[in-house]
C-alpha cells in the first residue's frame, strides 16, 4: 500500500516544516532572519518585508485546508506587495461608501494598479465594488 502524496496542507507551519520554501525580498532564507543577525546589521527591513511568493505559499495551503476566501485575500495581498502603502491606504479610503464620487473613480484606480502594478486581483475586486456600489447608491457623498 503506497502513502498519499504529500498536501500543501502538509506545509503548514511554513516556518517549521518548509523554512526553505520562503525567502526575504533580498534573497536571505527565513533561517538567516535570527535577533544575532539583526544585532549584528546583518538583517534590514528590507528583509522582514513579506514576498508575494510566501503570499501565494499561504494561499496554497489555506486552500488545501479548505479556506477558500482566506486564500483569495492572501493572494490579493500577494498582488499589494509591490504597491505604495500612500496608494493602498488612499485606495482604502477610496473604497469607504460615500468616499468615490462614481463608478469612474474606482474603475480608474482598478485600471492603474492593474496596469502600474500588476494587481489583478486587488483591481477585480475594485471593479466590482464599483458595480456594487453603483447598484446600492453608495457613490453619494455621506459627509
Amino acid at each position: 500500500m503506497s502513502a498519499n502524496p504529500p498536501s500543501d496542507l502538509d506545509l503548514y507551519p511554513v516556518a517549521e516544516k518548509a523554512p526553505e520554501r520562503v525567502q526575504t525580498p533580498t534573497g536571505k532564507p527565513l533561517s538567516a532572519l535570527t535577533l544575532e543577525a539583526v544585532l549584528a546589521g546583518e538583517i534590514g527591513a528590507e528583509d522582514i518585508a513579506i514576498t508575494p511568493e510566501a503570499l501565494k505559499l499561504q494561499a496554497k495551503i489555506a486552500r488545501a485546508a479548505g479556506r477558500e476566501t482566506l486564500a483569495a485575500n492572501f493572494e490579493r495581498a500577494a498582488d499589494l506587495v509591490g504597491v505604495p502603502q500612500e496608494l493602498i491606504l488612499d485606495t482604502y479610503e477610496l473604497l469607504r461608501p460615500g468616499r468615490a464620487e462614481n463608478a469612474e473613480q474606482l474603475l480608474d484606480r482598478a485600471a492603474l494598479l492593474r496596469r502600474d502594478y500588476g494587481a489583478t486581483r486587488v483591481a477585480t475586486l475594485i471593479e466590482e465594488a464599483a458595480a456594487v456600489y453603483a447598484r446600492r447608491g453608495l457613490f453619494v457623498k455621506r459627509f
